[in-house]
């Protein structure tokens, strides 16, 4: 790489990362997962040259890969540990998966859309993310099979946090998630389960695509 294409990227990169910080991302290892995953291998086709904006960006399937700022202050309300388990229902693109295979011990991610699957999938493989298990399966339900996890993130919105998501939580986990009736007011919640029951946080706003039951045809 000549020193120019260095010097572009180097500006680029801190553009990037005092773009995530004037949004509210502040959390100095949230910062360093992004700053090591590069989003530009996430986009492809007509909207590759703007992988770097914070904006979100069509991508298969009729799914968005959401702008890097909203992925930040989801992961940051996250708190993921060094140690912990995480689940992402919504693999999408798979570039918040990759941030969390940063921060977690292992990341179990579930999409509907089996393409999406197999895209994430070779991606993770070519980025030697090792610690990322993708599956094909209906996120409503989670994966009761691995549960229970420290931490579980929806990047799709349903009307209320769904209950077999709930039931898969820790005593002293955390989920974040979209919720709203429609795809125009929609919140950003974060829930932790308590000995005793569930507490609620919202966060801000936001828009996601839906939350939809089953798998895709594709």
């Amino acid at each position: 790489m000549s020193d120019d294409a260095q010097g572009d990227q180097a500006e680029r990169k801190m553009r990037f990362l005092f773009a995530l910080r004037s949004k509210g991302v502040t959390d100095a290892r949230t910062l360093s997962a992004m700053e090591a995953v590069d989003r530009g291998r996430f986009v492809r086709g007509l909207f590759a040259d703007r992988a770097y904006e914070d904006m979100p960006l069509p991508i298969a399937c009729g799914q968005t890969i959401s702008q890097p700022s909203v992925v930040g202050l989801m992961t940051q309300a996250l708190q993921v540990g060094a140690r912990d388990t995480v689940l992402e229902i919504g693999t999408g693109s798979g570039y918040q998966a990759a941030i969390l295979s940063q921060l977690a011990r292992r990341v179990y991610s579930v999409d509907r859309h089996r393409r999406l699957v197999r895209e994430a999938e070779a991606l993770f493989a070519d980025l030697s993310l090792s610690n990322i298990v993708t599956i094909a399966g209906d996120g409503s339900r989670g994966l009761p099979d691995q549960a229970p996890f420290d931490r579980i993130i929806v990047t799709a919105a349903a009307e209320d946090p769904p209950g077999p998501l709930l039931a898969q939580l820790k005593i002293g986990g955390i989920m974040v998630l979209p919720v709203g009736q429609s795809d125009t007011v929609q919140s950003l919640i974060r829930v932790r389960r308590l000995e005793t029951g569930f507490d609620y946080e919202e966060l801000r706003p936001v828009r996601f695509v839906p939350l939809v039951e089953g798998m895709a045809n594709d």
